[in-house]
């Protein structure tokens, strides 16, 4: 006779990015204490700001690519038989005027119910799930998540969020922005336009390292852990990464020397870029290079966890 299997509860945890859209699948704990076990940890480059965000607009493209994805998340989530499904969105469908149709769509074809959550709660998730890799102790840090739409920004210590904001300056817009055309060099007058744009955009962020003085940057999302495959010199799958990794001073500057001096053929030959990030990492870079400029901070981590795990540690928690 055959008896259907049962096993612990099983969660899958879905991060609809505006660059990438990331599954974690866990087996929940039975026992208090014990933590949950991975059984799948992958993303998909899915771009979906790519030929719109700045216009307001998922484009035809990147949501046929979402909707793709999607399918194949599904059906990983049927294949390790999860029991609950629990997704959230982010910048791109949060302020896109076809979001909403998208989120629709993504129910009716797969089942999936999307979460849209604010910047602010988004920081908040970012911040829960960093600690799970990072131990910050009781000095503050400056904690940044680049996203394609949105940066977020926190200054936090083990136990307690001094403060936090969420900017629309993703990769993806600032690439809109100042540097439409990738293929060449980044010119020197865009690299300064853009300090000129952050400059201003982020005098919020400028006040509050002044008051808080926070000791180190911690960074998660794919632009880090790109500036930490070019240090190591290879790239990592989503199941090799540590859960943070120190990120030299001297290695970054090195990385953003060459991702400044090259043009995209250039870019896409240095060890451990990702082809899609090659020209998103270039703007990027020069964020981290003026976030460090304005916090004198000289020690970098990268957290190989964010938003989803941020969303799994409340989980346990609660």
């Amino acid at each position: 006779m055959h008896t259907a299997h049962t096993h612990p509860r099983r969660l899958a945890l879905i991060d609809l990015g505006t660059n990438t859209f990331h599954l974690l699948i866990v087996e929940m704990p039975t026992q208090p204490g014990e933590k949950p076990v991975p059984l799948l940890r992958t993303k998909a480059g899915v771009r979906l700001g790519e030929g719109g965000i700045s216009q307001g607009i998922i484009a035809p493209e990147a949501y046929a690519r979402a909707l793709h994805t999607l399918a194949g998340f599904k059906e990983e989530i049927e294949l390790h038989e999860v029991t609950e499904t629990r997704a959230t969105a982010t910048s791109a469908i949060r302020v896109t005027s076809n979001g909403p149709d998208l989120v629709r769509d993504i129910f009716v074809q797969t089942g999936i119910r999307v979460d849209v959550i604010a910047g602010e709660r988004e920081a908040e998730l970012i911040c829960a799930g960093i600690r799970q890799a990072v131990a910050l102790g009781a000095e503050p840090h400056l904690l940044m998540d680049i996203g394609g739409g949105s940066v977020e920004f926190i200054i936090a210590d083990e136990a307690t969020i001094f403060w936090k904001q969420s900017f629309e300056i993703g990769a993806q817009r600032l690439l809109d922005q100042f540097f439409p055309n990738p293929e060449g060099v980044m010119p020197a007058a865009a690299v300064a336009a853009e300090q000129q744009y952050l400059n201003t955009v982020l005098a919020p962020l400028t006040a509050a390292i002044a008051h808080y003085q926070p000791v180190g940057l911690v960074g998660a999302s794919g632009s880090f852990d790109s500036l930490a495959d070019m240090q190591l010199g290879e790239l990592r799958t989503e199941a090799q990464l540590p859960p943070h990794t120190e990120l030299a001073m001297a290695s970054f500057q090195q990385s953003y020397r060459h991702l400044l001096s090259g043009n995209h053929e250039q870019r896409m030959a240095l060890p451990g870029i990702l082809p899609m990030r090659a020209d998103m990492l270039v703007v990027a870079a020069v964020l981290i290079d003026f976030v460090l400029g304005i916090s004198g901070i000289t020690r970098i981590r990268t957290s190989a966890f964010a938003l989803k795990e941020g969303l799994l540690a409340e989980m346990l928690a609660a």
